[in-house]
């Protein structure tokens, strides 16, 4: 019998703890919690095996409110302590929370990194585009002209667009939910997990106290079908209250038309999630007010390709090491020189 039929069954209260959660109510943390304990039992992994870092920010509470090993640690330095946590118990499932301003700001050297590197991690990335525990200064993905308590005349930075950030560092698996769509959020969940490498998740999630309603117009009901277009491999990139449009290619340059007796669901752009050149495409389907399409946001995979993990690879490196005879550890913390001290 395999280990995994052994496993007690599990349930989302078993990743619940005593804890009393100490986020405002109404924030977008709560739905992104429930589904993580709603997805974890799932996956066929011993509870203690799983292990939740955080930085800090608001999401970074989460180690406290999942009933599994977890750290709340450094601000911008979860990236890190979870690479050093997979390299020496890489039979682990490691899992990582942050914010925008955690993970992109402070923590945005150790982020594309740990991308780089792959190691079989899973970033889950809390978008809301504002500092929201030190309350409401603008972050690194809040949009130009953004009025806030740090910039009262509007901010003059350009934002970060998180996917296409994670593209440039190499990242094997790149992807963008929200918060309000419970049925994807879960999906998008699973399909990190089954993925074998750095995976990268963009979370669009609501701080209804300091930036609310910055993803309405991708969550509500009325907008939604118009601005949220939801990627399926092997499928024609469709989206619209009466999935009457679609997006094609005109050489390299999406445009948005009419599905029509003109044009049909063969002409448009069919998704490879393993195409990395259309990947770029897609995540810089972003506002850019001098576009000559106003272009829905894409929610779904990107892209995922397969890659060696880092801690595979240096463990395949120091077993080779070894077999040879060389690497003495007491050597090299000893060095070429020693010294005695007397009293």
């Amino acid at each position: 019998m395999s280990e995994t039929a052994t496993l007690p069954s599990l349930t989302a209260k078993d990743f619940t703890t005593d804890q009393e959660v100490r986020w405002c109510p109404g924030c977008g943390d709560y739905s992104i919690l429930a589904q993580v304990q709603r997805v974890m039992p799932t996956l066929g992994i011993p509870r203690e095996n799983f292990v939740i870092i955080s930085g800090i920010g608001c999401s970074s509470r989460f180690p406290y409110y999942m009933n599994t090993y977890g750290m709340h640690s450094i601000h911008g330095r979860a990236t890190a302590i979870a690479s050093g946590l997979k390299a020496s118990r890489p039979e682990l499932s490691v899992w990582i929370v942050s914010g925008d301003g955690d993970c992109l700001s402070i923590g945005g050297n150790h982020t594309i990194h740990l991308l780089r590197r792959n190691f079989n991690v899973n970033l889950l990335l809390f978008n809301n585009e504002i500092y929201g525990l030190t309350k409401g200064q603008y972050s690194p993905t809040s949009e130009q002209h953004k009025v806030t308590k740090s910039t009262p005349y509007g901010s003059i930075d350009h934002p970060f667009n998180p996917s296409a950030l994670a593209l440039g560092a190499d990242a094997t698996f790149v992807a963008r939910t929200m918060d309000r769509d419970p049925k994807h959020l879960q999906a998008m969940l699973l399909r990190a997990h089954e993925h074998t490498g750095s995976s990268f998740l963009e979370i669009y999630q609501n701080c209804n106290i300091f930036n609310d309603g910055a993803f309405e117009i991708y969550t509500e009901k009325k907008s939604k079908p118009e601005e949220a277009l939801f990627l399926e491999h092997g499928k024609p990139l469709i989206f619209g209250n009466e999935k009457n449009k679609g997006i094609k290619l005109d050489g390299l340059r999406p445009v948005v038309v009419e599905l029509n007796e003109q044009v049909s669901e063969n002409d448009l752009w069919i998704h490879d999630e393993n195409d990395f050149y259309k990947a770029q495409i897609l995540t810089r389907l972003f506002d850019d007010p001098k576009a000559e399409h106003h272009f829905p946001r894409p929610f779904g995979v990107f892209y995922q390709t397969e890659r060696p993990c880092y801690e595979e690879v240096m463990t395949m490196q120091i077993d080779e090491a070894l077999s040879k005879g060389k690497g003495d550890l007491d050597k090299l913390l000893r060095g070429r020189e020693t010294w005695s001290i007397s009293e």
